[in-house]
């Protein structure tokens, strides 16, 4: 019996069992779907993670002086200097996308009819690039306002809000510190909030570095930034920044040297270990319904009993049986599977329709796999009722009721 011919009757079977070919094919629709799903939320989840990350600040490298519990006035020339930051800068060059340091202090300001405290940082211009800021109106730092030490003022976004009632109302107003006028030149944001974890808070006033080192008693930059040219340089420059603040001041200060790569590795470990879970837990569901079709195609043997008697007495070969049964667990297997993928495929695409912000990408290897997958669970769970199939004796099958 030629392969189209075993495809029509395997066809022509299944059709007119609907509703138990729909029932079987449910399983592998639900499991395929399932391992296109997981694959799809756990890459999307781990380039999420990754990208917040990253957004604090790419190829980042931060250095403070540790000063433990001794007291600060016997630690102060261990500070990290901004001369420490220059040396940075001149030593590695163009490895360096950019490098700056953070100088911070408080201040009272007028918030709400109510005298509170704000942090107040100084900076340069490398600043907003090193920690991926976010201009919302106005201008940034630039270098004349660090060398002429201008007072000017950059606010975050809710100090702007709270303070002027909108963004771009902010700029041009003036801001007392420290009893002297500051001009606001413009407002920010973080582009991956912190939560208050770094130097930036909800109220926090940006100020040139040079002008902060003037109202401060000891100079102390706190954190500094350098950001590596490239992904591979974070690790050696790493090291080297630690040599050169080590070599600048006096032996046994003890500074943090560190960067993001090992929360990177973390978060993609972990992502890793969800993933392989998660499609774990679709793989069983594909076992199961693989299960389901051998069951149901076991009861089909057993119905067809004499079907398959009457064509073995016409000239049918055990082969031919083996191939209609095998087709058939096959074809349930990949009807289900592709209506699995589309549905796998479709919720995702579909999200975009109802929430703008949230963009999925599918991976094509998760459908190819999870549609290969079908194949062989219907290959190899309906091997043994067609194999049972191709083994019965023709006239025992006549004679069976």
């Amino acid at each position: 019996m030629q392969l189209k011919e075993a495809l029509r009757f395997s066809l022509r079977a299944l059709w007119s069992n609907k509703l138990r070919t729909a029932l079987t094919a449910l399983g592998l629709l639900i499991g395929n779907a399932s391992v296109i799903l997981v694959v799809t939320i756990s890459l999307t989840s781990r380039e999420f993670i990754l990208e917040q990350i990253s957004g604090v600040g790419s190829n980042l490298i931060t250095a403070y002086f540790e000063a433990g519990n001794r007291d600060a006035s016997t630690v102060a020339g261990d500070y990290v200097k901004f001369a420490d930051v220059e040396a940075v800068r001149t030593q590695l060059g163009n490895r360096l996308r950019a490098a700056t340091g953070v100088m911070e202090a408080y201040d009272k300001i007028v918030l709400n009819g109510q005298l509170r405290d704000a942090r107040v940082i100084g900076s340069d211009d490398q600043y907003p690039r090193v920690r991926n800021l976010v201009q919302l109106a106005g201008r940034g730092l630039d270098i004349s306002d660090v060398t002429l030490r201008q007072r000017v003022a950059l606010l975050t976004q809710s100090l702007a809000q709270q303070l002027y009632g909108s963004q771009s109302a902010a700029v041009g107003q003036t801001l007392k510190l420290f009893g002297l006028p500051f001009t606001v030149v413009g407002t920010f944001r973080e582009k991956t909030d912190t939560f208050g974890l770094s130097e930036l808070t909800r109220e926090t006033i940006l100020v040139p570095i040079t002008v902060l080192r003037l109202f401060v008693p000891v100079e102390r930059i706190d954190p500094m930034y350098v950001q590596a040219q490239r992904l591979e340089d974070v690790e050696p420059l790493t090291r080297e920044v630690r040599t050169i603040l080590e070599s600048r001041h006096r032996p046994g200060a003890k500074y943090y040297v560190g960067n993001l790569q090992a929360i990177l590795d973390a978060a993609r470990n972990i992502a890793t270990v969800l993933t392989l879970v998660l499609v774990l837990v679709a793989a069983i569901a594909l076992v199961i319904s693989g299960i389901g079709i051998m069951n149901i195609m076991l009861v089909t043997v057993t119905e067809r009993t004499r079907e398959i008697g009457l064509r073995m007495s016409l000239g049918a070969r055990r082969k031919d049986v083996l191939t209609q049964f095998l087709l058939e667990a096959v074809l349930i297997s990949l009807a289900g599977g592709l209506i699995g993928a589309l549905i796998g495929v479709a919720i995702p695409l579909s999200l975009p329709l109802f929430v703008d912000s949230i963009r999925i990408e599918i991976s094509p290897v998760s459908v190819a796999v999870a549609f290969a997958t079908s194949f062989l669970v219907g290959l190899v769970f309906g091997l043994l009722p067609a194999n049972r199939a191709a083994k019965l004796n023709p006239t025992e099958a006549l004679r069976y009721e």
